[in-house]
């Protein structure tokens, strides 16, 4: 027993001489690192620019549907919001680190960091109304960050973007503007310098219904772009366009082989994007969609307009699955988007885009001397362009309805030739513009479609702004009691973490503490 008491005291003592050791570092993990480069940071927010087609946004932007419902529906029952607060946050961090390495306070990064706060906060604002801005991101300062209206949203927005321009114009005058981390344009400050001017103009087309604000200066600011090449470059072709480039290993593109076994038949076009080609006669049709089945199988050539049918967006679910399997409807593209792994890049911002808004604002008489018809026609050129479509023999391809299941065996595909007369397409009743209401209508429909599978939610606030195109909606598939909602609600985070702020924003706004998707925010009245 004595023996026993002697070695439990020799433990409590080893005890208490361990005790007794520094505790300094025992909490730090050695292996994880406190510190990084901003390129590092950046490449990573660049990564998050970029939005994914053929997913939910998509579908409710009407390019796409789903039919089963295990995967997913076009019902528009909204609720938070995902906001961006998380990669802004890296952002900052971006612009701690290129400081903590002695970079000078005007830097490559802290310029494209104006750049990307201002993106990120239009899409929340976007989604939502008035949101966090002037105190957020400042956790040191306050955990509750009151919210700014949506107006000096935008004015703020549209400051940085303006000193993003002109930052970097000093950078590169100076010859200060090295960065890394790009996976865009090579580390060319040059090139995002046309990329924020070019996103400048989609944020002032967003604010159409507050063109007259005398503190926004909507159509000041437009037209001092667009008159001023050398003080605000803009994109001057595709080889402009800021471009997401999937691999094979490790960003594929959304639709790909390893997906088509479950998304066969399961996925399906819609109309308002479809139909819409159809109706332009615009060979688009052919390389988005397959022909109906059914139609061809009846006597329709494949490659006739009359054979493409996409379905309605607020169709009952159940309705539209039956359509899918009688081969009522078109279905994916199988070579373009299922052959191979990286079927496309991902347009962020793109030059027929700037040509469409550009055409709006001389259409609305914001840009003295520009000729809408030549920004809309240049417009659709970019667009065919990049799609590959050319003046006269186009080939397209559809899969055979017997085939090995390889879809990267050419065998697998008949193989068809269009032609294209690009001249007689633009000078079509269709298309053709006129300086009218109709012309503006043409103008919105060309920008809705070259977003499609680009651009993030751009073609829901379009039709928002617009009424353009008319979005199916009222039947059974819509959700939200047949209605299309005009915004998200607020994050539920935001509920639980930053109540007052977000029932003092509601309150301004609606005139109400309840929250709801059917409120109109400030944009859009």
């Amino acid at each position: 027993m004595n023996k026993f008491f002697a070695l439990a005291a020799l433990v409590l003592a080893g005890l208490s001489f361990q005790s007794c050791e520094p505790m300094e570092g025992l909490d730090q993990d050695p292996n994880r690192p406190t510190q990084v480069t901003p390129d590092l940071l950046l490449n990573g927010v660049l990564v998050e620019l970029h939005q994914r087609g053929w997913n939910d946004v998509s579908r409710w932007n009407q390019y796409n549907a789903c039919n089963y419902n295990y995967y997913g529906n076009q019902e528009y029952n909204w609720t938070g919001a995902s906001w961006s607060y998380t990669t802004l946050k890296n952002v900052v961090k971006m612009e701690e680190e290129a400081a903590r390495l002695g970079l000078p306070e005007k830097n490559a990064y802290s310029a494209l960091a104006k750049y990307l706060k201002a993106t990120f906060y239009y899409r929340m604002t976007m989604l939502s109304g008035d949101i966090p801005m002037s105190e957020a991101l400042q956790p040191d300062v306050t955990l509750t960050p009151k919210y700014d209206t949506q107006k000096q949203v935008f004015l703020n927005i549209l400051n940085l973007l303006d000193e993003a321009n002109s930052d970097m114009a000093d950078l590169t005058a100076s010859g200060s503007d090295n960065f890394n981390g790009d996976i865009y344009y090579g580390n060319d400050l040059t090139m995002y310098r046309k990329a924020v001017n070019a996103f400048t103009l989609r944020v002032l087309i967003a604010l159409s219904k507050k063109a007259d604000d005398a503190d926004l200066n909507v159509k000041g600011r437009f037209a001092a772009i667009v008159n001023n090449p050398s003080q605000y470059p803009l994109f001057t072709s595709n080889g402009d366009n800021m471009e997401f480039v999937h691999n094979a290993t490790f960003n594929k593109y959304p639709t790909s082989p390893d997906n088509y076994g479950f998304d066969a038949l399961r996925y399906n076009m819609a109309a308002t994007s479809l139909n819409a080609l159809v109706d332009l006669q615009d060979p688009r049709t052919f390389l988005f969609a397959e022909p109906a089945s059914a139609l061809v199988a009846s006597g329709t050539s494949a490659t006739s307009y009359a054979a493409f049918v996409g379905a309605p967006s607020d169709e009952d679910l159940a309705d539209m699955s039956t359509k899918v399997q009688n081969g009522q409807y078109s279905l994916y593209n199988r070579y373009r988007w299922y052959r191979g792994f990286t079927a496309e890049n991902t347009i962020v911002l793109g030059y027929a885009e700037q040509c469409f808004n550009i055409a709006e604002a001389a259409h609305r008489g914001w840009v003295a001397g520009a000729n809408a018809s030549t920004y809309y026609t240049q417009g659709i050129q970019a667009v065919h362009d990049w799609y590959g479509i050319t003046n006269g023999t186009n080939t397209v391809r559809f899969l055979k309805a017997s085939n090995d299941g390889d879809l990267s065996n050419s065998a697998n595909y008949d193989v068809y030739t269009v032609n294209f007369d690009q001249a007689a397409y633009l000078a079509g009743s269709a298309v053709a513009y006129s300086n009218d209401a109709n012309g503006l209508s043409k103008i919105l429909t060309q920008r809705y479609l070259a977003f499609f599978q680009n651009g993030g939610w751009e073609g829901y606030f379009q039709w928002r702004r617009t009424g353009i195109p008319a979005f199916d909606e009222g039947g059974s598939g819509t959700g939200n009691g047949g209605v299309i909602p005009k915004r998200f609600l607020y994050p539920s985070a935001e509920v639980t973490n930053n109540s007052d702020a977000m029932n003092e924003a509601l309150q301004r706004q609606f005139g109400t503490t309840n929250d709801n998707i059917n409120h109109e925010m400030w944009v859009i009245k």
